[in-house]
C-alpha cells in the first residue's frame, strides 16, 4: 500500500519556498509534533517517568519552553534582566516538575514562548549574528537548525514516552 504525504503539512508546502520558509516551516512540524505528544493526556500520565532518567513528557515541554526562550528573544531582542541560561543546574531544572504544573498550563506557555520565537526571529534577517556567552557568535540561520535539530530530538524521545504510555506513536 503507497503511502502519501499529506499536502497540508508545513515542511511539504514550503517545498520550493525560500530558506525561511523552510527552515521555519520544519521548526513549527516538530514544535506541533511535541504538542500532539502531549495533547490528551491526564497530568499523571504526562509526569509519569517511563525511563532510568529524570526525562517525561511534561518535562520535555517544559524543558523546550525554556530552550525557545533563551534561544530566541534572549539572543536576538533581551529585556533588561534577561539572562541566557548555561548551567547544569539550569539545565536540570528545565526538566523539573513543580507540583502545581499541568499539562494544559505547560502547553500554554510553550505555545506562547514559540509565539515570541516566530515573531523574533521573523524580526532580523538569516545572517544577522548576535554574541553567544559560550559560542562566541551565532547567525539567526545557525539559532533555526539548532532549534530544528533540539525540537526534533526531543520531539522523538516524547514519541518513544507516549508510546510507552499509551501506545500511541507516530508523528501525525
Amino acid at each position: 500500500m503507497e503511502q502519501t504525504i499529506d499536502p497540508t503539512l508545513g515542511p511539504v508546502l514550503a517545498r520550493t519556498g525560500d530558506e525561511r520558509a523552510v527552515l521555519t516551516s520544519f521548526l513549527d512540524f516538530h514544535r506541533a509534533v511535541l504538542l500532539r505528544k502531549l495533547r490528551g493526556l491526564a497530568d499523571a500520565d504526562a509526569r509519569r517517568r517511563l525511563v532510568p532518567s529524570a526525562t517525561t513528557l511534561a518535562g520535555l515541554v517544559k524543558h523546550l519552553t525554556l530552550v525557545e526562550r533563551n534561544w530566541f528573544p534572549t539572543l536576538l531582542a533581551p529585556e533588561p534582566g534577561d539572562v541566557y541560561l548555561t548551567s547544569e543546574e539550569d539545565a536540570v531544572a528545565s526538566f523539573t516538575l513543580g507540583d502545581q504544573e499541568t499539562v494544559a498550563g505547560l502547553i500554554a506557555a510553550y505555545e506562547r514562548a514559540c509565539a515570541r520565537s516566530r515573531e523574533v526571529a521573523a524580526s532580523v534577517d538569516l545572517d544577522h549574528v548576535v554574541p553567544h556567552p559560550q559560542l562566541g557568535e551565532v547567525s539567526v540561520r545557525w539559532i533555526l537548525v539548532h532549534m530544528i535539530e533540539e525540537t526534533a530530538r526531543h520531539a522523538g524521545h516524547a514519541d518513544i514516552l507516549r508510546e510507552l504510555t499509551d501506545g500511541e506513536c507516530g508523528a501525525l
